[in-house]
């Protein structure tokens, strides 16, 4: 059973997802959200310049046409006479402060001007000799050549009574204003589109998160349920999908923690029972061997039931001390012992086993000093017979098992390894889940890695399963020296 800080590291990657899956959620909307920003700022900022700029234009051109229509009436005097009008309607204009009022001779010449610009100056804008030519209002629109500045003008033909263009009256003002007033304009609208996304996103936001973090919440409940916290329930928070998924995963967990107790007590149940018949069995086995008076035949009959009766007492113990995993009664007996010393005494105890199998097991010492450790030391020697035997069972056929033990930057490490097949990489993650068993054929319950890890664990410990270079397993356990257990 894994443990709830494991449990939040495996969480832990699942939650960088989901805050990945939110910055992409957020910054995909942001991106649509400014672009639809830019588009209507630009939208509403051009639609409000060309509204200005059109009426100010036909402002304009109004006042140019009255004007004109004014001066009809002197077309008919000399033309002496006539510039003589002008200068003095242009010294006379009251609107002088908003718009200068010219009056430019056919050849292009400034006649006049509210502004009191001297006679004979050219201004050489195109609305001029448009009107000019085409004996219709002209307009301009841009930059002033003598001065820079931005302006608009309006430009009226004057026509004799004989259909000749005598003269041209025109209207100039700035945009100085206008432009101020446009951008004004323009400014409010970009800050109304700040409002808009950062309104949006705070909404975005707010909607996503309201999703990913009941999401999350199922998540790391759901990791802990996968590692056997069976009991745990998620709140359901929304009348949703998000609550259905909550619910389901509640009704999963409960069915499954239901089926877990009844498997552990029917495990518990079953090995409790095969341990008398087993150990009968095992009895009198030895007694009927010990007698000495029986057939060869009979003889190795009887040596395999006994080594078929120790496999099943194994097999049964193993069930039994996962059961008390299960229910939590497995505990430890924490002492300070001679890891060394038991490891070696391991060894060589197997290494007679192994040699009557035909399979060679060598011991590679520690030259160091390895000092006394705090441990189970019951529980340690069960955790180095089962890797042993596993490596008698799944690495047999290469006829060898190496075994060292070394101390390595504070841990003591043992490293147990065969020279068998080795273990597909596809089923190395699955080998110390209880009940795999792969691809393997050899006998077992399937349950023993599981129980070692555990043990390992419960010491501060971790077990590894490796490949090893050059073919074969390499088990690897270590133990940290002189800390407490956990």
């Amino acid at each position: 059973m894994g443990r709830l800080s494991d449990v939040i590291k495996q969480a832990a990657p699942k939650r960088r997802k989901l805050a990945g899956l939110e910055r992409r959620w957020l910054v995909n909307n942001v991106s649509i959200m400014i672009a639809l920003a830019v588009i209507c700022v630009a939208a509403v900022t051009a639609s409000m310049a060309a509204y200005y700029y059109s009426n100010l234009k036909s402002g304009l051109e109004a006042k140019a046409k009255t004007t004109t229509d004014f001066f009809a009436n002197y077309i008919n005097q000399s033309y002496n006479e006539y510039y003589q009008s002008c200068i003095k309607f242009a010294q006379t204009f009251e609107d002088k402060d908003q718009l200068e009022l010219q009056f430019i001779s056919a050849n292009g010449k400034l006649v006049a001007s509210s502004y009191g610009q001297w006679a004979g100056k050219a201004p050489t804008t195109p609305d001029i000799a448009s009107a000019i030519e085409t004996q219709q209002l002209a307009s301009y629109k841009g930059v002033n050549p003598p001065t820079g500045e931005r302006i608009m003008a309006v430009s009226s033909p004057m026509i004799y009574t004989n259909g000749e263009v005598i003269g041209v009256l025109r209207y100039v003002t700035s945009l100085r204003t206008a432009d101020k007033q446009v951008l004004m304009i323009g400014l409010i609208a970009v800050v109304a589109g700040l409002i808009f996304v950062a309104f949006m996103l705070f909404t975005s936001s707010f909607f996503i998160r309201s999703i990913i973090e009941p999401v999350s919440q199922i998540t790391a409940t759901a990791k802990r349920i996968a590692a056997g916290s069976y009991g745990v329930q998620i709140p359901k928070l929304y009348d949703d999908e998000i609550g259905e998924l909550a619910q389901t995963i509640n009704d999963m967990s409960v069915k499954i923690g239901q089926a877990e107790k009844t498997q552990s007590e029917f495990i518990s149940s079953v090995s409790h029972e095969l341990r008398t018949p087993l150990t009968a069995i095992s009895g009198w086995g030895e007694t009927l061997l010990a007698s000495g008076d029986l057939e060869p035949e009979t003889k190795r009959g009887m040596l395999i039931i006994l080594r078929e009766a120790r496999r099943l007492t194994g097999m049964v113990e193993e069930l039994l001390e996962f059961t008390r995993m299960q229910d939590g009664r497995f505990t430890l007996n924490i002492e300070t012992a001679d890891i060394l010393a038991e490891f070696e005494d391991t060894v060589f105890m197997y290494g007679s086993r192994l040699k009557q199998e035909g399979i060679t097991l060598n011991y590679d010492g520690c030259d160091e000093e390895i000092p006394e450790i705090p441990c189970d030391i019951a529980r340690m020697r069960q955790v180095f017979l089962n890797i042993l035997d596993n490596a008698a069972k799944h690495g047999g056929d290469g006829k060898r098992i190496d075994a060292a033990i070394s101390a390595e930057d504070g841990e003591v490490v043992f490293r147990i390894r065969d020279y068998g097949p080795g273990i597909p990489e596809e089923e190395l993650p699955h080998v110390k889940m209880k009940f795999y068993k792969g691809s393997s054929k050899a006998r077992g319950s399937g349950i023993g890695l599981a129980v070692c890890e555990e043990i390992v664990t419960m010491h501060g410990g971790t077990l590894t399963l490796e490949n090893a270079e050059g073919g074969g397993t390499l088990v690897t356990v270590r133990l940290p020296m002189g800390e407490e257990s956990r």
